[in-house]
């Protein structure tokens, strides 16, 4: 069934264009039973599974493609199952204003299976296979629209992603030559006895590796492309900033640095100490220049710039509490950010404004969106009963509980970002809310919420903010056993 998961989407995508639709409904049917019916035999698959592992194909020694259902995996594949549904309901009321939409959907709904065979990878070079082809099946859909602005935002998107793609290489090669696996074990591969005096050649190349891998998860200085991909549909912009491409580079970062190099090799040497000043660098980075941002997607993506390395600041202390906080918060940001940009997206569906200063006063016109706007902006700032706070919690207490004095340095980055999630979100909100006393009402009488496709997403999302926020406990324990490998 593994492979199956990773070929329905894929197959489904494929169909599209190939498949006479008379009636876009019909269309539409066709991609939400897929794409519904694929998400249950995901989480089938992940309460079923054995510790078997699926061979697809077999190369060399030890490299082979293979898939294999662990608890790091559980989480990634659950989480893109559980929100791509949504993610695809929404996307057809969206599309509906832009054109080539089979070419559209086909790419969307591969991306999907794509997602998935970098979840469910039971090694680095199958990881690795998925993670270029993910890069192959999104470039079109940064490119969608065909202007100008989206076709150099694609090519950006493109040289970055095969950039990094040739550091985290390099990586793999180092896996192989001095590992005694590429296959992902909890406490890293590397053999003591082929390593011998080349320490620093491993802590450079791991160096190197995250770096590559990080281009996706947007750290700096390689996160210049996600800005300018916001040039895409908003269910792109949402899928590449929430769920897949930049969860994915910071999901494969876990694996290399849990399950290849292993933190015990790692932990308290220089290698360790340059990524978390990278991380913290790129937390304080990105939340500073989104509050220099007007324009309402580029503002997003500058958040998710800075969220991203929340994440990678709980792996990089490399503890199983880091972990298991960088997980809270790959799952709870996930949700929040998700449900930002679906909140933009209506905005923009429905009124076609995309600065922050011409939102005055849409607050009382599309109160649902703007509420759950509002929502998913406490949430990010980290307001006590939301799941922001959750995450950012745990992040904080695994800072402190290792013992690390630059990871010390970390918490007081996650109180700036705090104060500056704070402005950018809730400027946005103040302007739709109290516009001010000679804002002219007449300027957005005509506009209204969205139909009932983009808010049934909007709501299941507030759903889950408020849960995760609430009662977490359940989920947290689970991802605290997965970090330390339990699950």
């Amino acid at each position: 069934m593994i492979i199956l998961v990773i070929l329905i989407p894929i197959l489904a995508g494929v169909l599209v264009p190939l498949l006479s639709f008379p009636k876009r409904w019909q269309r539409e049917v066709f991609l939400e039973t897929a794409v519904v019916v694929n998400s249950i035999l995901v989480w089938y698959l992940l309460l079923h599974h054995s510790d078997s592992t699926f061979l697809l194909a077999h190369f060399t020694g030890d490299l082979s493609i293979c898939f294999r259902v662990d608890g790091l995996g559980m989480v990634f594949a659950g989480l893109l199952s559980a929100l791509w549904p949504f993610a695809t309901l929404y996307s057809f009321e969206y599309m509906t204003k832009e054109s080539h939409e089979n070419i559209f959907f086909m790419f969307y709904t591969m991306t999907y299976g794509v997602t998935l065979g970098i979840a469910l990878a039971a090694n680095l070079l199958t990881m690795y296979f998925f993670y270029e082809l993910l890069t192959l099946v999104t470039v079109p859909l940064v490119m969608h629209t065909l202007t100008r602005e989206a076709i150099l935002a694609s090519r950006k998107y493109l040289y970055y992603s095969l950039g990094g793609a040739a550091f985290a290489f390099i990586g793999l090669i180092m896996v192989i030559v001095y590992g005694t696996t590429t296959d992902f074990v909890p406490g890293g591969v590397l053999d003591p006895a082929k390593i011998g005096d080349r320490t620093n050649l491993l802590l450079l190349i791991y160096v190197m590796a995250f770096l590559g891998f990080g281009v996706k998860a947007a750290v700096c200085p390689f996160n210049s492309w996600l800005p300018q991909a916001g040039v895409a549909p908003t269910p792109v912009t949402a899928l590449l900033h929430a769920v897949a491409v930049v969860k994915s580079g910071a999901f494969a970062i876990m694996r290399l640095t849990y399950y290849s190099f292993g933190t015990d090799f790692l932990r308290g040497t220089w290698a360790q100490t340059t990524v978390m000043l990278i991380v913290m660098f790129t937390i304080v980075y990105g939340c500073s220049r989104a509050v220099k941002e007007t324009h309402l997607k580029r503002r997003l993506a500058y958040s998710t710039i800075s969220n991203l390395s929340y994440i990678l600041f709980g792996v990089v202390i490399m503890t199983p509490l880091g972990l298991a906080g960088a997980l809270c918060h790959l799952v709870f940001h996930a949700v929040m950010k998700i449900s930002s940009f679906f909140c933009a997206g209506a905005v923009i569906h429905q009124t076609e404004k995309t600065y922050v200063h011409e939102l005055d006063g849409l607050g009382y016109r599309m109160p649902c969106v703007f509420g759950v706007f509002t929502v998913s902006a406490l949430a990010l700032m980290g307001v006590p009963g939301l799941a922001g706070f959750i995450s950012k919690w745990y992040l904080a207490q695994a800072a402190v509980s290792s013992g690390n004095p630059v990871a010390y340095c970390g918490v007081a980055c996650l109180l700036v970002s705090a104060l500056l999630t704070a402005i950018y979100m809730l400027t946005i909100v103040v302007r739709a809310f109290f516009p001010g006393r000679d804002f002219d009402d007449s300027t957005v009488r005509n506009y209204r919420d969205p139909n009932w496709k983009m808010l049934l997403p909007l709501f299941v999302f507030t759903f889950f903010i408020l849960l995760f926020g609430l009662h977490s406990q359940p989920l947290v324990d689970f991802l605290c056993r997965v970090a330390a490998g339990l699950s």
